[in-house]
């Protein structure tokens, strides 16, 4: 299998039609189409649906799909590395989860100092963020404390936030200033699926996971997520750190009581190569957290 080869399937996923696929790679239709064939046969499967209008991908497809688009950026990533003049400092930091500010004001001080560094910040779940992180295709994450350090090595940021409700204001826990044991288990909730998350929040409540009332789960939510309250859904359970800085009218958040604190930190692999870059960002975000 040849990177090449990768990069034409993934093409395809892209335009869902081999023809338009094929004038973007500017080859030929034919040729692509063997191409293809050829990797279907190279892995004994059937990786696309040659529909009449447009193509959609099998599950093995979906499997190759993101595992394709893995490796083309860790080769992407590896070329950019070697490439740079090794008398300077430079090349790409990749970053996956959601960056706090300790983590983007570090990035903007190295970016200072070395306009030849860029960075990239990667956004997706938990497992997905992991995933990268193992393969070498992101170099950093950041994630909640505790960490497995047996696994990655870790520097703990200041930033922390305090788990709530985010609810209507015109309902009945809204009168209170906060939300107490016994009120999360009678509200219907839209809740993170990440296990541990949910982990967390039962033993806040002492209680196991399936007596709460979970209306819904997601793994990442783009724009704000008053969405879900108005819609009736449920209750949205997160970190305040999480929402808009200023909430619409007709929303609220309420924090839990006993209160529930999150502390973020960025980890990586402890048998990871770094580039240079790598390493004095690192050097700097301990300067900046000591």
């Amino acid at each position: 299998m040849e990177l090449r080869t990768l990069q034409y399937f993934l093409a395809v996923t892209k335009e869902e039609n081999i023809t338009r696929a094929a004038e973007s790679l500017h080859i030929s239709q034919p040729y692509l189409s063997k191409q293809l064939m050829e990797l279907e046969n190279e892995f004994g499967k059937q990786l696309l649906i040659r529909g009449k209008r447009k193509i959609t991908l099998t599950e093995d497809g979906i499997i190759l799909r993101k595992r394709a688009e893995e490796i083309l950026s860790l080769v992407e990533k590896t070329e950019y590395d070697l490439s740079s003049n090794n008398s300077q400092i430079g090349g790409e930091i990749i970053i996956g989860g959601n960056p706090t500010i300790t983590v983007l004001n570090t990035a903007a001080r190295l970016r200072s100092k070395y306009p030849d560094v860029h960075f990239q910040f990667y956004s997706s779940d938990a497992i997905d963020v992991l995933e990268r992180l193992e393969h070498g295709s992101i170099d950093f994450a950041v994630f909640l404390e505790p960490i497995d350090i047996s696994e990655y090595n870790y520097i703990s940021l200041p930033e922390s936030s305090r788990w709530g409700v985010l609810m209507p204001s015109d309902c009945k826990l809204a009168e209170n200033d906060f939300i107490e044991k016994k009120d999360i288990l009678k509200i219907p909730l839209i809740f993170h699926r990440r296990a541990g998350l949910q982990q967390l929040i039962s033993h806040w409540a002492d209680t196991d996971i399936k007596n709460f009332n979970i209306a819904a789960t997601y793994n990442v939510v783009n724009g704000s997520p008053t969405k879900f309250i108005k819609s009736g859904l449920g209750f949205y359970l997160t970190t305040e750190d999480l929402l808009p800085t200023i909430l619409e009218q007709d929303v609220c958040f309420r924090p839990l009581n006993p209160p529930l604190e999150i502390h973020y930190a960025l980890i990586w692999k402890r048998t990871a190569f770094q580039s240079k870059a790598a390493e004095i960002f690192l050097q700097k975000l301990k300067q900046s957290t000591a």
